[in-house]
């Protein structure tokens, strides 16, 4: 999939009735169920999430944030990434999700 391209993790997302499709350039950030981060086809240490959003901002500043998170992995780590990403300066975070229908 995309986000196996973009992340370097392949995840089972959650399902969700509300899942848009997002159109315009976005970051990837993955979380395995293991709490692993992954940007760019590379594990990245969580403390280093910022950096690395802020990096990308200043590259393409209109990006949006995606986290493809698994869904059995850790809140705790999802909301720590989303966190970071916002204090980079990322206008639009958004949690990925398989569309119900």
């Amino acid at each position: 999939t995309t986000f196996v391209k973009e992340t370097g993790l392949e995840v089972h997302r959650p399902s969700a009735k509300t899942a848009a499709k997002q159109d315009k350039a976005t970051v990837l950030i993955g979380v395995s169920k293991e709490g692993t981060v992954y940007m760019e086809n590379r594990v990245i240490d969580i403390r280093a999430v910022r950096a690395n959003v802020e990096k990308a901002l200043v590259e393409n500043p209109e990006s949006g944030v995606i986290v493809v998170a698994d869904k059995q992995s850790s809140t705790g780590v999802v909301v720590n990434v989303i966190d970071q990403c916002r204090l980079a300066g990322a206008k639009g975070v958004s949690i990925a999700a398989k569309s119900e229908e």
